[in-house]
This record gives structure tokens, C-alpha cells and sequence, in this order.
């Protein structure tokens, strides 16, 4: 795949750039290990300082930052603005609690006398040169939780981002340099995919973190493991949005359609199987797709746009097979379904009724505008059809029956539980899946102490 920036919305390619030799991609390994050595040794202070900085730039640059990512990725324009704003506001909350998420622990004084030693400390202690491979849906936000935490524990940064949005890629590492960090701090590899496997066995790169599809993360996993380097995946989901009885029916069909089409449905955290109890199926299904129905689908840079193209033609094809291999086997299209005329990699918000075991939607990611409806008969039918998957990313669940939450939060095979509400997330909470969905977990203490060496420091009576 080359790297360049084509435009979603109408197939112009705007700007191509040569991947990096390999002279150059030494020559930033060389400098990441470089200013390893002395960045580990700056403190929190100085660190946050910096982020801070980062954070002022970023939403200094959010109208043009927003306008890039919109035409690389084809992201609605008022939604690339609000991933700018808040990559600033992680960059802030790492800045502010990174000292205390990464403070020394010391453990229980019985279990220090015990162990004959006179003090035992715990010591969070930063890796090295972390590689990030990053997807195209979030080309901000993706990267910058990574950075934000690793940059705080005094790890540095090497970005491989995808091919398809080379500009916030060189814009990131830019951002970082303006503001203030030591060259070498970040860095941006401009190589394709197959280039990937050569810097992750490169003994100066301790960690890799892949966000993105399945295939990849097996990759990136065995080389890891080949080569015994710790990693953190953030692969597929399909997300399932439960709805039962005592569920507010309005507002549970208002946020379901946010739940799937925000970023045009190319989010692996959007909602994807909406499975709804038998007693308000009728009624969900009837609100939920009239606002599907409704949305405004268009070119993004437009500020009433809803839903803009898919980032990609492939994208499309391979949304659109999914969409016929259901339908051939008997699924109804309760609205879209079919690809429009014209210019761009558009397709419609579609609503898809009768989806069963047997088709590829029900086993496979839906990275696109394209809701599935499931009828469960009861609680445990509804938690047998949500499991029903190979992923495990995130999962929503509306009732107002208390005894309905607490077995769904014991028994839904997923990383996040979101009751009344949409998955969404935050800094301040850990962030990741289980299953086929990866392993690992970013933002929050967990995800800064993941790229760090966790020291015993043992001191004798």
C-alpha cells in the first residue's frame, strides 16, 4: 500500500511520500536509544511541563489538524475536531497524575519483616523505545494514548502509522518536537507494513503496542514473543448493545445510532449487534432504524454531516460483501443496504433484520455504517447471543433492573460493561479486550505501567 493521502470523499490522491530507507530508519533507532539514556533520568516535573506544552499546541492547531484528518481519513470535520481536543485533554490528566500513578509502593511492614529485609520498595521504572503501530480510524487519539502515558514514564516513542494518513503521522511528530521534547522523543516511521517485523526484532526496541486488525496483531505478536518483548494489543470488536424491558426505549434507540455510526461505524468499540428482548424488539427496531433512516450522510469537511465515506474503497468492498453474504441467506434490510452513485467510498447507514450463526456479520467485524438486530427471548438468551462472538472488546447494556446489570457484568465476556450509556473512553479508566479482541490494557495506572519495569528494590536489616 502506498503512503499517501487520498481523499475518501472523492478518490483524489493529494499528497504521496517515499518510505524511509533503511539508513534512515537506523539512523532513528540510533537517536530513540540515544535519548533514551538521558530522557529516563528527567522527572515528572519536566515531563509534565512538556505535555502540557503539547497539549497547548494541539488546540492551538485544532481547526487545521482537524481539517487533515478529515481529508486523509474522511472523518466527519466537527468529529476530527473533538479528537483533537481530547487527545489534549489526556495529554493534561497524564501530565497531572503520571507522579502518582508511578510513585514507589511499599508493601505491607509484616511481609517486609518477614522477608528478613529492613525496607522493600516497588519502583515503576520506564522500558525504553516503545514502537506503536497505529490504525487510520482514530489517527489522533490512537497514538496520543500511547504517548501521553509512555512519554510520562520516561519511555520514547516510534510511531509506524497507517499508510493511508502520513500527514497526522509527520504532524504528531512534529507536535512533540515543537513542543519541547528532546529530539528523539518521538519519532515517526514512515515504512510500509512489510518493513514492521526488521524494527520490532531490533534489539533497541524493547515493546511494541498494535492497535488495529486481527492479522496484524498476530504478527506483531509472534515476532513479540519470538523475540520475548512485552506488547499490548487493541485489536477487533463487534460490540454487542443489549436492550431489555425496563430499558428507556427513547433514549436507548437515540444513543444506538451514535453507538454505530460514530466515525462513519469505523470504530472498534462502536456498537455492532443490537440484541433487544423479545417484549420491546418491535418497538426498539421501529425508533432505532427511523434514526438510522435520518442521518445525514455527506461530504465530511460540511458541519452538518453525520456520516462521511469510508476511509477506503477496500473498506467499502469488503463492508458491502458482508452486507450481500447476509442478505443471500435471508437477512431483511430494514433501511440502506445498497451502495450509492457518484464519486467517494460512501454507504448508507443500514439496518439488517434476521441475522444468523450461519453468515459471515455475525461471526465477522462490520467496520462501517452496518447494525444487526438480534430478538433474545430472555436475560440468559440475551447474554448467550452477546458472547456469541470471537471478540471481546466492549459490550453496552440498558435496563433499569439492577438484578439485570449484576449478571450482565458477571457474565458478558468483555473488557468494558457500559449500563445506560455508550462505550466511550477516558483517560482515567483502563482501556482493552479479551478474546480475539487482544490483550493488555491502555489509559489509566494500568496502561502507564504497562511499558514499565516493575523493580523490587530490597534493602537488608
Amino acid at each position: 500500500m502506498p503512503i499517501a493521502t487520498v481523499n475518501p470523499a472523492n478518490g483524489e490522491t493529494l499528497k504521496t511520500y517515499e518510505a524511509m530507507g533503511e539508513e534512515e530508519v537506523e539512523r532513528r533507532l540510533q537517536l530513540a536509544e540515544a535519548t533514551f539514556r538521558t530522557y529516563r533520568t528527567t522527572s515528572f516535573d519536566e515531563r509534565a511541563r512538556l505535555l502540557n506544552r503539547a497539549a497547548d499546541l494541539l488546540e492551538e492547531d485544532q481547526q487545521e489538524i482537524g481539517r487533515v484528518i478529515t481529508t486523509e481519513m474522511g472523518k466527519p470535520i466537527k468529529q476530527a475536531r473533538a479528537e483533537a481536543a481530547k487527545c489534549a485533554r489526556a495529554m493534561r490528566w497524564y501530565a497531572e497524575h503520571a507522579a502518582e500513578l508511578l510513585a514507589d509502593e511499599e508493601p505491607a511492614a509484616s511481609d517486609v519483616k518477614d522477608s528478613g529485609a529492613s525496607r522493600v520498595l516497588v519502583r515503576y521504572r520506564p522500558l525504553g523505545p516503545v514502537l506503536a503501530v497505529m490504525p487510520w480510524n482514530f489517527p489522533l487519539w490512537q497514538v496520543v494514548r500511547f504517548a501521553a502515558p509512555a512519554l510520562m514514564a520516561g519511555n520514547v516513542g516510534l510511531l509506524k502509522h497507517a499508510s493511508n494518513v502520513p500527514q497526522t503521522a509527520l504532524y504528531l511528530e512534529d507536535l512533540f518536537h515543537r513542543a519541547g521534547f528532546p529530539e528523539g522523543c518521538f519519532q515517526t516511521l514512515l515504512i510500509g507494513s512489510a518493513a514492521v517485523d526488521d524494527v520490532l526484532r531490533d534489539e533497541r526496541v524493547r515493546a511494541a503496542t498494535l492497535t488495529g486488525s486481527e492479522p496484524a496483531g498476530r504478527a506483531v505478536a509472534s515476532t513479540a514473543g519470538e523475540m520475548v518483548k512485552k506488547t499490548v494489543l487493541e485489536l477487533g470488536g463487534s460490540d454487542p448493545f443489549v436492550v431489555m424491558p425496563s430499558a428507556d426505549l427513547d433514549r436507548a434507540a437515540e444513543v444506538a445510532v451514535n453507538a454505530r455510526v460514530q466515525n462513519t461505524g469505523q470504530s472498534c468499540i462502536a456498537a455492532k449487534r443490537f440484541i433487544v428482548h423479545t417484549d420491546v424488539y418491535d418497538a426498539f427496531a421501529e425508533r432505532f432504524t427511523q434514526g438510522m433512516r435520518a442521518l445525514r450522510v455527506g461530504d465530511p469537511l460540511e458541519e452538518e454531516t453525520e456520516v462521511g465515506p469510508l476511509s477506503s474503497e477496500r473498506g467499502r468492498d469488503d463492508l458491502e460483501e458482508l452486507v450481500d453474504d447476509a442478505v443471500r441467506g435471508g437477512a431483511t434490510v430494514l433501511c440502506g443496504g445498497e451502495r450509492p452513485d457518484g464519486p467517494g467510498w460512501y454507504y448508507p447507514p443500514t439496518v439488517l433484520a434476521g441475522v444468523t450463526r450461519e453468515m459471515r456479520i455475525h461471526r465477522e467485524e462490520a467496520f462501517g455504517p452496518v447494525a444487526t438486530l438480534y430478538r433474545a427471548g430472555d436475560l440468559d438468551e440475551a447474554i448467550l447471543i452477546a458472547n456469541d462472538s470471537p471478540f471481546g472488546l466492549s459490550s453496552n447494556v440498558w435496563t433499569r433492573d439492577e438484578t439485570d446489570v449484576d449478571r450482565f457484568v458477571r457474565d458478558l465476556e468483555a473488557g468494558g460493561v457500559y449500563v445506560n450509556g455508550m462505550t466511550a473512553s477516558h483517560p482515567a479508566f483502563p482501556f482493552g479486550g479479551v478474546k480475539r479482541s487482544g490483550y493488555g490494557r491502555e489509559l489509566s495506572g494500568h496502561g502507564i505501567r504497562e511499558f514499565c519495569n516493575i523493580t523490587t528494590v530490597w534493602h537488608g536489616a
